[in-house]
C-alpha cells in the first residue's frame, strides 16, 4: 500500500549527504590552511625577533662588580688610623703575571647562552681569587656584537694553573661566531 509519498521531495533531498560531506571537507581544508598560515607567521616572526640585536636597556648583562674599584690596601698612617674592628681591604693582584693560557666557547641553553672554558695561569707568589673576565663576541666577519663579564670566585693557587670548564657568561646574540676573553681584575687572597 504505497501512496507514492516516497517519491515526493526525494529529488530535493537526494544527494544531501554527499553535499554535506563535500562542504565539511572544504571547511576542514580551509581551516587547515588557515592554521598552517598562522603557524608560518609565528615561525617567521620568532626568527626575525631572534635576529634583532639586544637593546642597551634590556640586555641580560650582569652588573659591573666592585672588584675593579678597589686599588690597594691602606698602608702606613692610614692603616694605623683605621679602627682595628674593620677588616683590611684586599689588594689587587698584579694582572701582568696572571693570564689566560687557553680558551674555547660553545653555545648552551638552546643556543642562547655562551659557555666558556678557559685555563688561568697564575705566575705570582701568592694565590688570587675573584678573577673578573670580560668576553667580547663578534660575528664571522669580525664585527663586534656584545660583551659579557663574569667573576670567577674560585681561587687560583700561586705558581699554578686552573681550568674553569663551561662557565656561563650570559646570553649571546645568535649571530655570534667568535669569542675573545680577557682579564679585568683579580684579588690577592
Amino acid at each position: 500500500m504505497n501512496a507514492g509519498f516516497d517519491r515526493i521531495g526525494l529529488g530535493r533531498f537526494a544527494g544531501t549527504g554527499e553535499r554535506l560531506a563535500r562542504a565539511v571537507t572544504i571547511a576542514s581544508v580551509s581551516f587547515g590552511r588557515g592554521l598552517l598560515w598562522l603557524l608560518a607567521a609565528i615561525i617567521v616572526g620568532c626568527g626575525i625577533w631572534m635576529l634583532l640585536p639586544l637593546s642597551r636597556g634590556n640586555s641580560a648583562e650582569p652588573a659591573r662588580s666592585d672588584v675593579a674599584a678597589v686599588e690597594t690596601a691602606p698602608s702606613g698612617d692610614a692603616a694605623a688610623a683605621s679602627p682595628p674592628s674593620e677588616a683590611p681591604i684586599p689588594t689587587m693582584a698584579e694582572l701582568g703575571r696572571i693570564r689566560i693560557s687557553s680558551q674555547t666557547w660553545r653555545r648552551g641553553g638552546l643556543g642562547s647562552k655562551a659557555l666558556v672554558t678557559l685555563t688561568l695561569r697564575n705566575d705570582n707568589d701568592y694565590a688570587v681569587k675573584d678573577v673578573e673576565i670580560v668576553c667580547a663576541f663578534a660575528r664571522r666577519d669580525g664585527s663586534h656584537l656584545t660583551d659579557r663579564t663574569r667573576v670567577l670566585a674560585d681561587p687560583v693557587s700561586m705558581k699554578s694553573r686552573k681550568t674553569f670548564a663551561r662557565i656561563p657568561v650570559g646570553f649571546v646574540n645568535v649571530n655570534a661566531d667568535q669569542a675573545k676573553c680577557s682579564l679585568v681584575a683579580a684579588r690577592r687572597t
